[in-house]
């Protein structure tokens, strides 16, 4: 048996009182989770810490938290690990980020985060006519999607997404996730109508900052940024969708600048995002009002020295062999005939290889 201290969140909304810390000092093994200290705490000292938990196997999600200001679940975490991580030797313990608080260390996941799960269309829609018999499915295709269907929906990567904190509509990593289950699925008859809604809705696929948090944060390795990124390669890639949000000329100026200069190039990247690569497309009537409505956004970017006039009218590039190094990665993956989708459960794990 050891010492260890715990430091909860509490706060109670009915109460009408500011959060606070509380500690509590308990005794187990090491090796014994946050769980079971959270539960001691309540049952020894405080009956009223408010926690929501079930399997306590990691199988079922419930028990989502921050750890030491990491989101967790807290019957997935050792004490010994745990204290390892924290900063004063105190496991520091608090509710999920990016939902409401209902008690102490419980968020109200219905607000949140069932919500955008529901959004994406969480079934798969069967094309027609049904089969008789059992719809046979390659194999490839559901290793493909097993990665997306390791999801708990613990709401871990809600918790820590930079992009929901920017703007809460942001439909989210999870529920994303979820959508490339269904649009990976052979079976479902709507891949291009799925794909077209959440490219057009300015909450969708492009409103990902590519923060990674959620990679880092998902206890199952579903990496949710991953699954947005297949979607959008889904969407403009395979199905060639424009959406009116501008994302996938956004996305491809990133790509054709890097390609060009080996590095981006700011004060092209939004005549490209709006015109495309030709230099006389930027003059076109509809690009020249996108890029005029885009002004308050270039006087920033001069303001703060992002963009110079120096740099647009002579942008920087890489050295010449560097330069040669970088067209030709991008020759090997334009040059293949099949995209290379990394998945962990199909190629294993980054350092595996």
């Amino acid at each position: 048996m050891a010492e260890f201290t715990l430091r909860l969140r509490r706060y109670d909304p009915e109460a009408g009182d500011a959060p606070y810390w509380e500690e509590h000092t308990i005794d187990l093994e090491p090796h014994r989770s946050v769980l079971e200290a959270i539960l001691q705490a309540k049952a020894r000292f405080d009956g009223s810490i408010g926690i929501r938990c079930s399997c306590r196997a990691a199988i079922c999600g419930s028990c989502g938290v921050r750890i030491n200001g990491r989101p967790d679940l807290a019957c997935h975490t050792h004490l010994d690990r745990a204290k390892k991580h924290s900063a004063d030797g105190v496991i520091e313990v608090e509710p999920m980020g990016n939902m409401p608080v209902i008690k102490d260390l419980i968020v109200d996941m219905e607000a949140v985060h069932w919500k955008k799960i529901r959004r994406v269309t969480p079934w798969l829609i069967p094309k027609l006519p049904v089969p008789k018999r059992e719809y046979i499915v390659p194999r490839e295709a559901m290793v493909d999607v097993t990665q997306s269907m390791a999801c708990i929906q613990c709401g871990a990567c809600v918790s820590d997404c930079l992009s929901m904190e920017v703007d809460p509509e942001f439909i989210g990593p999870a529920a994303l996730a979820k959508a490339y289950r269904f649009v990976g699925d052979p079976r479902d008859d709507q891949h291009y109508e799925r794909l077209k809604d959440l490219a057009e809705d300015r909450h969708g696929i492009y409103d990902c900052t590519h923060c990674f948090q959620c990679i880092d944060a998902c206890p199952k390795d579903v990496a949710p940024m991953s699954q947005i990124m297949r979607l959008r390669r889904r969407a403009g890639n395979d199905f060639k969708i424009t959406d009116r949000n501008n994302g996938e000329r956004h996305e491809h100026a990133f790509v054709s600048l890097v390609k060009q200069y080996g590095l981006l190039n700011e004060a092209e990247l939004l005549p490209r995002s709006y015109a495309g690569d030709s230099p006389l497309a930027k003059f076109k009537p509809a690009a020249a009002a996108e890029l005029a409505s885009s002004l308050p956004a270039i006087a920033k970017a001069l303001l703060r020295r992002k963009v110079t006039p120096a740099a647009v009218l002579k942008p920087h590039k890489l050295a010449k062999q560097d330069l040669v190094a970088v067209k030709r990665i991008y020759k090997e993956v334009e040059g293949r005939e099949e995209r290379d989708e990394f998945n962990i459960y199909i190629s294993g794990r980054d350092e595996d290889r």
